[in-house]
């Protein structure tokens, strides 16, 4: 029985993933963005049931991409698309560029699933990351309309985390082996860090907590060798 608990948090993962579409296409990006968290939070934690039962298998693993394409890749670029369908610049052809960032996570988790370097951290950004900092962007938007209504500023950002998805930047994974704090002290400090920034700013916090990660991951590997 113990063997589909991780299986059954990775469906969940998709069904929530599923929900959120559906809610994107309405238009309604709200539900869509709570969706994708509770999408994250079942991905969290069917790794680390796998982990904990010691359950792991190669079903899991591929299950696991595929729900991630669908709740942190094809959700995303729904997000994008009504994002620029909603823009400044009226063009029936423009909120398409959206799908340029299913793409590039269709690439990422191709690539995670055969990169051997990436059994402890990230070559790139990783999906969910880049799905929390777009599902952010409709609650920024109630504050700074013009900003976010910008179509150039969110062609930027969907040419930007595209890139910085299939990148060769080297980013921390937040999977814990241990709750030592030598073991894992970088990634305490980026959830510390990170918790005080959303207790202020709530979702207006998620660009700053992406900066953070970023800033803090190369921080933290320069002094690695390159692998």
């Amino acid at each position: 029985m113990k063997k589909h608990i991780p299986n059954a948090l990775t469906c969940a993962n998709l069904f929530s993933g599923c929900i959120g579409v559906v809610f994107a296409f309405k238009g309604d990006l709200n539900i869509a963005a709570y969706a994708v968290l509770i999408s994250g939070i079942c991905d969290f934690f069917d790794g680390f049931a796998a982990r904990l039962l010691n359950v792991k298998s190669p079903i899991g693993k591929e299950l696991d991409s595929l729900a991630d394409m669908v709740s942190f890749g094809f959700l995303p670029g729904v997000v994008m698309f009504q994002l620029l369908a909603q823009s400044d610049f009226s063009s029936p052809y423009l909120p398409y560029l959206g799908f340029m960032m299913t793409i590039f996570s269709a690439l990422r988790l191709a690539k995670f699933n055969i990169d051997t370097r990436q059994t402890e951290d990230f070559i790139g950004l990783n999906t969910p990351m880049n799905t929390l900092f777009i599902v952010s962007l409709p609650f920024i938007q109630k504050d700074y309309p013009a900003l976010i209504g910008s179509s150039i500023l969110l062609v930027a950002i969907t040419v930007i985390m595209s890139f910085l998805l299939t990148s060769e930047i080297r980013i921390f994974s937040l999977k814990f082996s241990s709750m030592k704090w030598e073991q894992n002290k970088i990634k305490f400090i980026f959830l510390i860090l990170s918790a005080i920034l959303v207790a202020f700013l709530q979702f207006a916090a998620v660009p700053f907590v992406l900066v953070l990660y970023i800033a803090l991951s190369l921080l933290h590997f320069r002094r690695v060798p390159k692998l």
